[in-house]
């Protein structure tokens, strides 16, 4: 197994970051931006820093349809925007006042929004959400958890590995050696009659 291979016990199931998202979102004590700052983290598998830098003018929000998120890193990428993660933002923006050129997510006095907010946040709903024994095994010790978990949920759900490497900025053959569960022989459904006919030899080859 590559030494770059993360245990499957230590991602975070739907139902989990489900769980640890509405939290956040129902704390008072929670600053307002903590939440789709998230929910922008797991739906878009975005890095924390990633998500720091965005501005308002690099989401598109269609009010029908997927929207795009546009991430600036390297030579920057499309992420494709499902429409929840579309409302939370365009609520987000709405309820913040924020303009096109501003950041997404801001702090205090509109710089970036602090790493030891979300991070002080993170380890609140974590105690909260996560047992004893999950947070004792390290389980969503790191809010990068969310877009590793993210990144297993495309490929369960069989997004092909090099349409998630595009919007996640990284390279298929990394995909394969981060998340080997997921590729598997014994998990594919072969189409033996279908591969049989593709694996024969040329008429012209036959006795």
């Amino acid at each position: 197994m590559s030494k770059f291979a993360i245990d499957e016990s230590s991602l975070l199931s739907e139902q989990c970051i489900g769980a640890l998202l509405r939290w956040v979102q129902g704390n008072a004590g929670i600053p307002g931006v903590v939440f789709p700052f998230f929910a922008s983290m797991a739906c878009a598998a975005l890095l924390p820093g990633e998500a720091t830098r965005l501005r308002v003018h690099d989401v598109t929000l269609p009010e029908e349809g997927f929207g795009e998120m546009r991430v600036r890193a390297g030579e920057g990428r499309g992420v494709p925007l499902t429409l929840e993660i579309v409302g939370v933002l365009r609520q987000w923006i709405d309820q913040a006042g924020l303009k096109p050129g501003g950041l997404l997510f801001p702090g205090e006095r509109d710089g970036p929004l602090p790493s030891s907010v979300y991070r002080k946040a993170w380890k609140q709903a974590r105690e909260a959400v996560l047992s004893l024994e999950e947070r004792e095994a390290g389980v969503g010790e790191r809010v990068t958890i969310l877009r590793e978990s993210s990144l297993d949920q495309w490929l369960k759900t069989g997004v092909p590995v090099w349409c998630v490497a595009e919007w996640a900025g990284l390279n298929a053959s990394w995909l394969a050696q981060r998340y080997p569960h997921r590729f598997r022989v014994k998990d594919v459904e072969l189409d033996w009659e279908h591969l049989t006919k593709v694996m024969a030899l040329p008429d012209s080859l036959k006795r």
